[in-house]
């Protein structure tokens, strides 16, 4: 029997081991999506307690304790941080299986040197050793992300956003991990939210220009890609809950915008209309400026209406949605591609049944414009464990090459978040090492070595075409 997550944790062959301890585990980390808070980072966050940094905001963790049956108090509500942490200890007890069972050892392990497991006989013991920790300098907010490897990372910043904090940052000599703004533009496309119009006028403010058209809205935005350019940014973001493509004309797009400023009821092909010409806009302004294009897609959000209503979004209410929408997405691409404006893009999709779809997909659209130009992105949310990493490499590696994968993001608020890609990279080499002994693939060390640090590190820095040396 193996011993419990030890150095050798998920590499279970000779090949595997070799290529984890030799080559992976020692390469930097580029986190280029997450949504850790830059102010944080710019102010250097100190935590009380490890209630704060692990359950705030993780609404991965929230989800398994609801399904404990722990009250709401001690999830999201008023209960004691410390009676928080026992009723999370209790909860993963019962997480065999789980990535969070996972993810939270290696987290201890790593950041608190604690190598035992957690439990409701442990969370005393644990909550003491850790909070203990984190009163030392060391496990500031950002000594974490020094420590744990990151040579850059991409925060999820929205158009209206004037990024002091990325400037702070930038301009501290002393901390040498790049931290760039990414362009989510997610509010000024939702022409069906309540608070649409009050989103134009935010935007307004930012860029000092009334937005009264479309055709304004589209010269703000691209002025705002300017300034996001200015400070780094090269990654753009889209969370859908589906991908579209329903065309229009210009003056049918100008007229959609007008009614939603009016406050008039807009039609479900009215939203169809407007995020697909608001999407065909912007992906060939990032195409302009060698922008990455990111499709987060395939999630029904805000499922538990009375838990909306209590709490808000991002919960732990939402859910994979069934709709595949294959089709729609080639045509998307397409649209784009028949003008050459189709940017470098990634593909998420939450739904696992995709995975194909989206492997013959990318190749539809691969040129010398780049490296792997269009990229099947890494299990995302719901997928995120053990056996959809698993899936989404050997689909990738099925239908396009998988030596060209720009690997793993957290995808996360906690500064504590890391080792998740540690996970992957063990996860990777576990199952590159299972072909190599199978005979499937050469044991060929030194192309090995390549595709190893190239999933892990080096093909996201070649195709975000990230600067690692230059700060403002």
């Amino acid at each position: 029997m193996r011993a419990f997550m030890d150095k050798d944790f998920l590499l279970k062959n000779d090949v595997a081991r070799e290529l984890y301890h030799t080559y992976a585990a020692g390469m930097p980390i580029i986190d280029y999506h997450c949504h850790v808070s830059p102010r944080e980072i710019a102010e250097d966050k100190r935590f009380d307690n490890i209630t704060q940094v692990w359950l705030g905001g993780d609404h991965y963790k929230w989800r398994q304790m609801r399904s404990n049956g722990v009250e709401e108090r001690y999830i999201t509500g008023d209960a004691p941080d410390y009676e928080k942490f026992c009723k999370w200890a209790e909860t993963l007890e019962k997480a065999i299986g789980n990535p969070l069972f996972h993810w939270s050892h290696l987290e201890l392990q790593r950041y608190f040197d604690y190598h035992g497991v957690l439990n409701s006989g442990t969370a005393d013991e644990v909550w003491q050793l850790c909070n203990k920790k984190l009163s030392e300098p060391s496990m500031s907010a950002r000594n974490i992300i020094k420590n744990s490897g990151v040579a850059l990372l991409c925060t999820t910043d929205d158009p209206a956003d004037d990024l002091r904090w990325h400037k702070i940052i930038a301009q501290d000599k002393d901390f040498d991990v790049r931290v760039l703004p990414a362009w989510r533009p997610d509010k000024a496309m939702n022409i069906d939210k309540a608070d649409y119009r009050d989103y134009i006028e935010k935007l307004s403010e930012a860029s000092k220009v009334s937005i009264n058209s479309f055709d304004e809205l589209c010269r703000v935005l691209s002025e705002r890609m300017d300034y996001f350019s200015e400070m780094g940014c090269v990654a753009a973001d889209h969370g859908l809950d589906y991908v579209m493509y329903e065309p229009a004309n210009p003056k049918t797009v100008s007229d959609i915008f007008d009614k939603a400023l009016k406050g008039e009821a807009v039609s479900e092909t009215d939203i169809l209309r407007f995020k697909t010409a608001c999407i065909l806009f912007l992906g060939t302004e990032y195409k302009k400026r060698g922008w990455v294009m990111q499709l987060h897609y395939g999630c029904k959000r805000d499922n538990n209406a009375k838990m909306y209503r209590k709490i808000g979004p991002d919960t732990g209410f939402d859910c994979i949605s069934n709709y595949t929408p294959a089709a729609q997405v080639a045509d998307l691409l397409n649209a784009l591609d028949v003008d050459d404006n189709l940017p470098k893009t990634i593909l998420y999709s939450l739904n696992p049944s995709d995975d194909a779809a989206l492997g013959s997909i990318i190749g539809c659209f691969q040129n010398s414009d780049a490296c792997g130009k269009i990229q099947q992105g890494s299990a995302w949310w719901f997928n995120d464990n053990m056996a959809g990493m698993r899936q989404q490499m050997i689909s990738l590696a099925n239908l396009g090459l998988l030596g060209n994968f720009v690997g793993m993001l957290t995808d996360s608020r906690s500064f504590l978040s890391y080792p998740r890609h540690e996970y992957f990279r063990r996860i990777m080499c576990n199952l590159i090492g299972e072909w190599v002994e199978g005979g499937e693939y050469p044991y060929d060390t030194d192309n090995l070595q390549k595709i190893v640090k190239g999933i892990s590190y080096e093909n996201a820095v070649r195709y975000f075409g990230f600067d690692l040396k230059t700060k403002m």
